[in-house]
């Protein structure tokens, strides 16, 4: 047997995780499932190794005993709102529940962290005024809106 990684994440699921991992191939480009290992359950496999945005992911169908948290999370970085927009909305749909500051957990329990390239770039600012204004913007924000931060980037705070 051949395999692909020799580092994976791996997250635990109770149920579901090959329907989950083809959804995930099927949202973010530059990704693939490489492997389904069955454990006499044809219908939700126990491993379902894949790469994910060129990160290989792992995910184990092994029924109750973990759950997942926040504690563990995707974290991926969007190049625009756009694609910022599609994400999260692919993401809360069909019963995911949308979070503060860019993260959402999915229909599977799984958070994720919808980042633009944008807001990095202007959190490092060498300025530390626009850096606490961006980050004052960031904490009232569901799904990041990059114009919003950019709005603040620019604008000195109204004394």
């Amino acid at each position: 047997m051949e395999h692909a990684a020799k580092v994976r994440t791996c997250f635990w699921f109770e149920k579901k995780g090959h329907e989950a991992a083809k959804e995930y191939v099927a949202l973010v480009p530059d990704s693939r499932i490489e492997a389904v290992r069955e454990n006499g359950q044809p219908d939700d496999p126990m491993i379902v190794e894949f790469t994910l945005a060129g990160a290989p992911m792992m995910i184990l169908t092994a029924g109750l005993g973990f759950e997942l948290t926040p504690a563990a999370s995707i974290s991926i970085l969007t190049e625009d709102q756009e694609e910022t927009d599609r994400l999260w909305n692919a993401l809360i749909a069909n019963g995911g529940e949308p979070g503060r500051c860019g993260w959402v957990v999915d229909r599977f329990g799984v958070s994720w962290q919808v980042v633009p390239k944008r807001m990095p770039d202007l959190l490092a600012s060498d300025d530390p005024a626009v850096v606490g204004r961006v980050s004052e913007t960031m904490m009232q924000m569901g799904k990041i809106d990059i114009a919003a931060l950019e709005k603040a980037a620019k604008e000195p705070a109204h004394e």
